[in-house]
């Protein structure tokens, strides 16, 4: 018997199936983990038409054999709903895919057709914003019409680019001639850009519905096992045995001798990224090309850039690395604000490395304010390939004594809400913890500064409430607030299980009498948690304790970014 058949369905057609509750997940499938530069970079290969990598689903038929849940961002299911599929393998790529072809989920993608007619690049035009900013900034179709920035959650629903070429020839056109210009140059932009989308297929493999729960398994388990894509770096690496030069033992060799670049987890494609910083290689005319980390300008690396900028980048990188750990509280690798971030950094430090003296401390403290200030600043939250670039060049040229970078010049601390800020919003969430452990954050139990041995330890510490959870959610407080920056610190299992419910007064309290009032405030100062007789933390005033801790937050900040 015949268990699976393969096709190839358009995008189109199985989003609609999403969309209309006929395919769906089984409800074993993990929670959608991708974070939205992952789902840029996926929205990108569409438009390119690439590979994809191809789906397995299973007819969903009389056996039932998984209960079914609805693609996060879609239509719920109901206990009347029966979707003719589940999806085994692909959810994140479609998921992703629904939520930016149909503007769902927190963040909005949108293509810059004004820049793609420039001759701009595809990475560059392609981008994302959080859904408010994105409402903010192209939610209305003057705004779309004026810089011609299509929203991408418009492709396939609200009539589609047709409809929406309609409104913007209304919009912007003043004349026939301009109409029929405008008109032109969309049918065009159109049929480069958009028709990629609209016409995109998958392959996929459809098991029937005879297939057993056990098979099913078998199947699923085996493709989590395999499914590795091949990277640039293979691809460098391939390329460069024949010359002489094996990246794969060049790598290993740094891991063994540099623990730190292991601890945090470095993806060997970063180093090959600084390398395209400072060894960018000339072009076929013989002219240097610009410094650059783009996918393709590192496809087009050739073996002389590979071994001349080597060593550097890895010297650089571990330079850099140590610098976050130990001086910017980024002890873990889920602490890193972008990881593109880390490439510029140590491409510079490395460019630098020959400032010796009193500039060369005047020197780490740029680098350290620029970081905070891009990490703060969001800056790396769209197109951070190019942004990477120029601050590469922009921090050389303030290191050598010109203008401070961008990031820096328009840094405004006045543009943080942090009772707005959750984990979602990775930069400013993971800048804060990382700023809180620098403050030499104490452990709750042993008073033991928090590092990163007792952050993985037996009794990890992590990421918590401080006033609990389920205490806030019985005095009716908004999630919003409940889950935001300023209700979190660095907590041990052991302690986050004793809070539980109960009122920080009674918890905190305790403590209070067994390390003694002295040695409970200095633990609080620790965490940037208001302290003192009168701290909110021991009388459960929670709206007190929202506007201290911002204020003592918003302090700390101001004081790394210059900006006080």
């Amino acid at each position: 018997m015949k268990h699976s058949y393969p096709t190839s369905e358009p995008l189109k057609f199985m989003l609609q199936m999403i969309h209309n509750r006929e395919m769906a997940l089984p409800d074993f499938q993990r929670s959608f983990v991708w974070d939205p530069f992952a789902t840029d970079e996926l929205v990108e290969s569409i438009i390119s038409n690439f590979p994809a990598g191809s789906l397995l689903r299973i007819k969903n038929g009389y056996q039932l054999l998984f209960q079914p849940r609805a693609i996060e961002g879609a239509p719920e299911l109901d206990k009347h709903t029966k979707p003719s599929y589940l999806i085994l393998d692909g959810q994140q790529r479609l998921t992703s895919l629904y939520q930016a072809f149909y503007g769902r989920g927190e963040h909005r993608y949108y293509l810059n057709l004004g820049g793609l007619e420039r001759n701009e690049d595809l990475e560059d035009c392609a981008f994302y914003l959080r859904a408010r900013e994105g409402e903010t900034k192209y939610g209305t179709l003057e705004q779309q019409a004026k810089d011609l920035v299509f929203p991408l959650g418009s492709v396939f629903g609200d009539g589609g680019f047709s409809k929406w070429t309609t409104q913007v020839l209304k919009e912007r056109a003043q004349d026939m001639n301009e109409m029929i210009d405008l008109q032109a140059r969309l049918a065009k932009l159109h049929e480069q850009w958009i028709r990629p989308i609209e016409e995109y297929e998958f392959p996929m493999v459809t098991l029937s519905e005879d297939t057993t729960a056990p098979a099913v398994c078998t199947i699923f388990e085996t493709l989590n096992r395999t499914g590795v894509k091949l990277s640039v770096f293979e691809l460098l690496t391939a390329r460069f045995w024949a010359q002489d030069l094996n990246l794969r033992k060049e790598w290993d060799d740094a891991r063994s001798e540099f623990d730190i670049i292991e601890d945090f987890e470095i993806d060997p494609y970063y180093v090959l990224q600084i390398i395209g910083l400072l060894e960018p290689g000339t072009d076929k005319k013989g002219d240097k090309r610009a410094p650059s980390i783009k996918r393709s300008d590192i496809l087009d690396m050739d073996v002389a850039q590979a071994r001349a900028g080597w060593n550097a980048a890895i010297e650089g990188l571990v330079d850099v690395l140590h610098i976050l750990r130990d001086e910017c509280g980024v002890l873990i690798p889920t602490l890193i604000p972008y990881n593109t971030m880390i490439i510029p950094m140590a491409a510079v430090w490395f460019y630098q490395r020959d400032v010796k003296g009193a500039q060369a401390g005047a020197n780490r403290i740029k680098l350290l304010r620029w970081f905070w200030c891009t990490t703060f600043g969001q800056q790396y939250e769209n197109a951070a390939n190019s942004q990477a670039a120029k601050d590469f060049a922009e921090l050389n040229r303030w290191m050598e004594g010109g203008a401070p970078p961008d990031s820096v010049a328009e840094f405004k601390i006045d543009n943080l809400q942090l009772r707005s800020v959750r984990p979602q919003q990775r930069a400013i969430y993971r800048g804060t913890m990382a700023l809180i452990l620098q403050n030499g954050a104490l452990d709750f139990q042993n008073r033991g500064k928090i590092t990163a041995q007792l952050i993985n330890g037996k009794n990890p510490t992590d990421d918590h409430h401080i006033f609990p959870r389920a205490y806030l959610n019985e005095q009716g407080v908004q999630p919003m607030l409940r889950d935001c920056i300023l209700n979190r610190t660095y907590i041990d299992r052991l302690t986050n299980r004793r809070l539980k419910r109960r009122a920080p007064s009674d918890y905190f309290g305790e403590l209070r009498e067994k390390h003694g009032k002295k040695e409970t405030d200095e633990l609080f100062k620790s965490h940037l948690i208001p302290a003192g007789e009168n701290s909110p933390v021991l009388h459960d005033d929670f709206e007190k304790f929202l506007h201290l801790r911002e204020k003592a937050l918003l302090d700390v900040i101001a004081n790394k970014t210059g900006a006080n």
